[in-house]
């Protein structure tokens, strides 16, 4: 009968490590090889458990009767071992994702036309900018339901939100069966014309695709968006767009103003109705300035107050009438600190571009004492990536902007 006569017993392998022949001997429950020498990647498998082998085992099978060999078993370790990290890797998939949803300013905002199916047709400049809330998301258990929860009261959590009707929306294109559980960090907000809701429900896509091991491409994420909110499909720009159509047509394009402007955000806590902003629209009162007139003019000459045209303003004005007081007085009080002072969308943000800081009289006055102040910036994002959120140069850990209230 066959048995072992030997096991790694007194035998050398030699595997190459750095250009050099190594020799490992076999010793009882240990192998030994330098950090240096490991299988290729970086697989999770190998970081955890770094476990120590020789690349390769004989073992020979012999007779023991007439000490015949009659096999050499060759057994090689590291194949064994990368096969085994691959599939771990493969099955460990991604189970949360926390990520930066900014808000957006329209630098400026002409309205062109009425249309047909009751919208009305828009020429803007969109820019992305640092305010932002973040958003958790975690894999649900459940195969039919998600679970939204947030910071702030008053916020719906059922398929009123734009990130449930983001993640059904997903789900509907793709054929995914994931639900998550996600809970909505919010700074940005409400009815101020900055597009927090958008841009929620573009991070929302952005993140079902990751988790779905990108199923779709950017662009039929960006083009399904269009189908549950305008304003959505501009978040998957690289940061800068000029929007046309209802705003779901996006031409990307290099960012016309420097990132390094500050800018500070000024909002009352009265909100404007969007659908009452247009009601009160009235096109024969708008701007006649060619819009690409005033894409040129940012381009060559940087922002200024002449080019923050928006013609939803008027009508924002007169919806809210302190609104065009407390823009008036920004302007006044600013003493030429902002190159450019305007409601962002359909208001009620007003945006002043220059300086961080608000005037004084927003901390004195007392009709100013519950409004929302952030400082913000101009920013981007890298192809393939998501938005990043931006730090302090001054302090590694503490974020650029700061805002007093948020309700």
């Amino acid at each position: 009968m066959a048995s072992f006569h030997s096991l790694c017993s007194h035998q050398l392998s030699t595997a190459p490590c750095n250009g050099k022949t190594r020799f490992n001997s076999c010793k009882k429950g240990f192998f030994s090889t330098p950090a240096s020498c490991k299988p290729n990647g970086t697989s999770y498998f190998y970081r955890q458990y770094r476990v120590m082998r020789p690349s390769i085992i004989k073992a020979t099978v012999s007779d023991s009767k007439n000490d015949r060999r009659q096999v050499e078993l060759v057994y090689d370790l590291e194949d064994k071992f990368n096969k085994l990290a691959d599939e771990v890797d493969k099955e460990a998939g991604m189970s949360r994702l926390t990520l930066f949803s900014p808000c957006k300013v329209n630098v400026f905002l002409r309205m062109t036309g009425k249309r047909a199916d009751g919208y009305h047709d828009l020429a803007s400049l969109f820019h992305v900018i640092s305010l932002g809330d973040k958003i958790n998301f975690s894999l649900s258990p459940s195969k039919s339901k998600d679970r939204l929860t947030t910071n702030v009261p008053g916020v719906p959590l059922d398929d009123r939100n734009l990130i449930i009707k983001a993640l059904n929306l997903f789900r509907k294109k793709t054929g995914s069966i994931n639900h998550f559980w996600i809970h909505l960090d919010k700074k940005v907000p409400t009815g101020a014309g900055l597009g927090g809701g958008s841009s929620n429900a573009a991070t929302a896509l952005w993140a079902a695709n990751q988790f779905s091991g990108l199923v779709a491409t950017e662009k039929e994420l960006q083009e399904w968006s269009g189908e549950i909110g305008s304003d959505i499909p501009f978040f998957f720009s690289h940061g800068a767009a000029y929007c046309t159509g209802r705003g779901e047509v996006v031409e990307n394009i290099p960012p016309p103003i420097s990132l390094d402007i500050p800018i500070v955000l000024i909002k009352p806590p009265e909100a404007c109705s969007t659908a009452e902003v247009y009601k009160h629209l009235r096109l024969d009162q708008t701007s006649k300035i060619d819009p690409l007139t005033l894409l040129e003019k940012i381009s060559k000459n940087g922002i200024s107050q002449d080019v923050c045209v928006n013609d939803l303003e008027l009508p924002a004005f007169e919806v809210l009438p302190s609104l065009k007081r407390l823009k008036q007085r920004i302007i006044s009080a600013g003493r030429g600190q902002y190159a450019a002072v305007f409601m962002s969308g359909s208001g009620s943000t007003i945006v002043g571009v220059g300086s961080p800081d608000p005037p004084q009289f927003v901390y004195d006055d007392e009709e100013y004492k519950d409004v929302f102040i952030s400082e913000a910036s101009f920013i981007t994002r890298s192809a393939d990536q998501w938005y990043k959120e931006p730090f302090s140069t001054n302090a590694g850990s503490s974020p650029v902007l700061s805002s007093r209230s948020i309700e």
